[in-house]
């Protein structure tokens, strides 16, 4: 990559060691002449990164996903430094971000292109998720019914909690906790994992990246919610079609050169194993 000349900041002053961390890695920015602009605050306003050349968040995961819509508009690679808990979309370290920036900033690092879905209920969106959409009752958590079509042929319809519509980045997000598959995040597909279905035999359906989802609220009476990243919120009525697809922008996630995706999945969901004897008797 070129080396980074316009530099954006996004901090989360709420997260402890984050304004730390952000003062050093400010101060090597300045010291190697990079044009900065810095704020704590998320979602960032609309143009914020416009004409920069990269964006640093400092914080956790959720602090990423308030940032992915302006990166994808404006191709702004996003480098997410871990400040969080688990940390699948912020991969740096701070250690490695202390190490390391010096190298980032001339460029020394890796454009992984992900996947988004694209949303919209009638007349709202389209909204974009890197992780998921997720469609639940708005009041509280009793069942909703929601019937699913894929390229107009219908899939099923569902009696349960809500659907996951997730992404291959997102598999390892709400996808995973639902009981759905961890899938490799340069897999273009979206999995649909149902909340709670009250059949059993319901599960986890992958579809292909050309798909065209749409999905009918027939819980009578009430609206259902439709997250979008956990990031905002669109409504859809009895009735309404809500529509998703694989998005036709990507986001820019910036990773260390030699990035292993399972060996972060191992760090992070602490699998372990031992060496198996093969030897013979």
């Amino acid at each position: 990559m070129k080396p980074i000349r316009s530099l954006a900041f996004v901090i989360n002053a709420d997260k402890p060691g984050a304004i730390e961390l952000a003062r050093v890695l400010v101060a090597a920015a300045r010291a190697k002449g990079v044009r900065l602009k810095q704020t704590t605050r998320f979602p960032v306003p609309r143009g914020y990164l416009s004409g920069c050349d990269a964006c640093c968040v400092i914080g956790g995961d959720g602090t990423l996903l308030s940032v992915v819509r302006e990166a994808a508009l404006h191709a702004v690679p996003i480098i997410g430094v871990n400040r969080g808990s688990l940390g699948f979309l912020t991969t740096f370290s701070p250690e490695e971000a202390r190490l390391d920036f010096d190298s980032l900033l001339m460029g020394s690092f890796h454009v992984d292109p992900r996947a988004m879905l694209a949303c919209s209920v009638a007349d709202e969106g389209p909204g974009l998720a890197l992780n998921d959409i997720v469609i639940k009752d708005q009041l509280t958590s009793r069942l909703v019914h929601l019937e699913v079509f894929a390229d107009s042929e219908l899939v099923t319809d569902y009696v349960c909690d809500g659907l996951i519509f997730s992404t291959a980045t997102g598999s390892t997000a709400y996808n995973l906790s639902a009981g759905g598959p961890l899938i490799h995040p340069a897999a273009n597909v979206i999995v649909m994992t149902p909340i709670c279905p009250h059949t059993l035999t319901n599960r986890s359906i992958i579809f292909r990246d050309s798909v065209k989802l749409r999905v009918h609220n027939r819980t009578v009476g009430t609206s259902v919610l439709v997250g979008i990243d956990g990031q905002c919120d669109l409504k859809a009525s009895t009735d309404d079609a809500i529509n998703i697809s694989i998005a036709k922008m990507r986001l820019p996630l910036a990773q260390r050169r030699g990035y292993s995706h399972f060996s972060v999945v191992r760090t992070k969901l602490k699998w372990s194993g031992g060496a198996v004897d093969h030897g013979t008797s």
